[in-house]
């Protein structure tokens, strides 16, 4: 299948696919939940794609909706007009709408790792931050959060983005910097596999999470539908944490899924690894004590703070009145 027609197909997944295939007075009784994503249906979220084939969600009595984006700010902006209940987003992106005045809530810590970097081919010789001054740097849109993390290594070396030049290089797209067009190009550990797969060249590696070990996505919400919604978003949160949980203990079987459910999954194996990096970002010490979704309240703060103390931010943020716990469900 040609990567159009794979794109056509997946496309249908968001939105009639994805409430399941029901029919009838059934599907009418579902309540629906739409989550408003900061990619196209990838492989990495086979655990949310799989709907049709495994029902989750159907089992809560969930309806599920997804609303592709180009980044955690998309995923953010989607959400406050009303076009999805949830946004399937990461720390940088809240801070930053948090800091515009925006009333939000975290309530599930989707990946508690931190999977940004920044690569650039060993030729160039840019094995730190630093290094980035005065090079072209691709990111995969201005509101992702491959943007943000690059601002958090730049301003631990008393840069900016004023110091080098950004380019939007587009989701997990590689080829600038295989072709040469930017020097490195900040990505996530699964677009870096896929890279590697593709001939991306020896690389240098420089880890966010060497600089700040941030989740590198949660669910936020508003705060009117925290209030307004708790029983729909617990049931809701369940239903994930069941998909995420069923990933974790089969990733071949979510690889096969993935070749009929996302747009970039023709490769039963490539889709195996990916799965596999992105289960292992799913969980930590905090999880393993508390079970999937669980949030580490000091991060949380220390990420803002830190985004505060960079400039990223105009004002201090207190974490502890927007991470909320109290509809993740216990550990099993």
């Amino acid at each position: 299948m040609g990567l159009y027609s794979r794109a056509a197909g997946a496309t249908a997944l968001v939105g009639a696919l994805l409430l399941g295939g029901m029919s009838g007075a059934f599907a009418q009784a579902l309540d629906k939940v739409t989550v408003a994503g900061w990619s196209q249906p990838i492989s990495e979220i086979t655990n949310l794609l799989a709907e049709p084939d495994k029902g989750f969600f159907k089992a809560k009595g969930i309806a599920l909706d997804y609303v592709p984006g180009t980044g955690g700010g998309s995923a953010i902006q989607t959400m406050l007009t009303g076009k999805a209940d949830i946004a399937f987003t990461d720390p940088a992106a809240l801070y930053l709408a948090l800091d515009k005045g925006e009333k939000l809530v975290a309530i599930y810590n989707i990946y508690p790792q931190n999977v940004f970097n920044v690569v650039s081919p060993k030729a160039n010789g840019i094995v730190k931050p630093a290094d980035l001054k005065g090079k072209r740097v691709g990111v995969y849109s201005l509101s992702s959060g491959t943007r943000q993390n690059l601002a958090v290594l730049l301003h631990q070396v008393g840069l900016s983005e004023k110091d080098v030049t950004i380019e939007v290089t587009g989701l997990l797209n590689f080829a600038p910097v295989i072709q040469g067009q930017v020097d490195a190009t900040a990505a996530t550990d699964t677009g870096l596999y896929v890279a590697r797969l593709k001939g991306l060249p020896e690389v240098t590696v420089i880890e966010v999470r060497d600089s700040l070990n941030l989740p590198s996505d949660i669910f936020v919400v508003t705060e009117e539908t925290y209030r307004n919604k708790k029983p729909l978003l617990t049931r809701f949160l369940a239903a994930y944490r069941d998909s995420a949980a069923w990933m974790i203990a089969n990733p071949e079987e979510a690889a096969r899924i993935a070749v009929t459910r996302a747009i970039n999954g023709s490769d039963e194996a490539v889709n195996l690894g990916i799965i596999k990096l992105r289960n292992a970002s799913s969980v930590s010490e905090t999880t393993e004590r508390e079970g999937l979704g669980a949030f580490d309240p000091g991060v949380m703060q220390k990420g803002a703070d830190t985004f505060h103390q960079l400039g990223l931010i105009a004002r201090p943020l207190d974490m502890g009145a927007v991470v909320r716990t109290d509809l993740i469900p216990p550990k099993q």
